[in-house]
């Protein structure tokens, strides 16, 4: 009769602990030399994000700071935020070594292109929102109120505003990811999916309206990507989902 010492079993999940905690201090570490390098360069960079809202002040108007620390506190947020989303890459690969020791061959395989795809995706979500999206909502914005009101924006209130849009738009440009992963794990089928395509277009209007300013404009900007990707992804996954993994392969990798 064989029995099993406790140290051994705790050993490992100790090492486990110490790995994890070794990658998050590097994805911070990372941040944080990142943020450095642009923190010089914050003023600057909240004039660039502010861009798509400058152009529609009135002649002779400008954006306000309504708090004391707000011309310090909202470009060192901006700064800390895009050093964070700069880092992505960084973080997800601190990720990828972390989970990959337990991962079949087949399964990093398909890993491997789903954190690109989602690295770049996300980006493409947000340069969408800064380069399409805010030129319309803040330019509706600004000629649809009373010609007796000067807009004259919080810098703290427009930096909220955008960082909300940015994270939305990265997320839902995610979606592609999120349908693929969905059907290869069996948590659905393609033609699961493609049955409750009528609720998932609703759905995704819902979303557009909770996560965007109540205007038209942008609920339907976030709702029509939404839903085009996720098509792209039912395509992909058509395309991708009869390749099933050989059960001699998962036993081998397993061994």
């Amino acid at each position: 009769m064989s029995t099993t010492d406790p140290g051994d079993q705790q050993q490992p999940l100790v090492q486990h602990l110490l790995e994890l905690r070794t990658r998050l201090l590097r994805s911070v570490i990372a941040v944080l030399v990142i943020f450095a390098g642009l923190f010089y360069f914050s003023g600057p960079l909240y004039e660039f994000v502010s861009e798509p809202l400058r152009v529609y002040l009135p002649e002779g108007t400008s954006m306000i700071a309504t708090d004391v620390a707000s011309p310090f506190l909202a470009p060192f947020k901006l700064t800390l935020v895009l050093a964070f989303f700069l880092g992505i890459p960084f973080i997800l690969h601190q990720v990828w070594a972390f989970i990959s020791p337990g991962l079949y061959r087949h399964e990093k395989k398909l890993a491997i292109p789903l954190l690109i795809a989602s690295v770049v995706l996300f980006y493409s979500g947000m340069v969408f929102a800064y380069y399409v999206v805010f030129p319309l909502i803040f330019g509706f914005f600004t000629s649809t109120g009373p010609e007796s009101i000067t807009v004259m924006t919080d810098i703290s209130s427009y930096l909220n505003f955008i960082l909300k849009l940015f994270f939305a738009f990265g997320m839902a440009f995610e979606i592609p990811v999120a349908t693929v992963l969905l059907i290869w794990s069996g948590a659905t089928t393609v033609d699961s999916m493609t049955q409750k395509r009528p609720y998932i277009v609703v759905g995704c209007f819902v979303l557009g309206m909770l996560l965007t300013p109540p205007d038209v404009i942008s609920q339907t900007l976030l709702a029509g990507p939404m839903w085009l990707l996720f098509e792209v992804g039912i395509l992909f996954a058509r395309f991708t989902g009869k390749k099933r993994v050989e059960p001699s392969e998962s036993t081998e990798q397993s061994e």
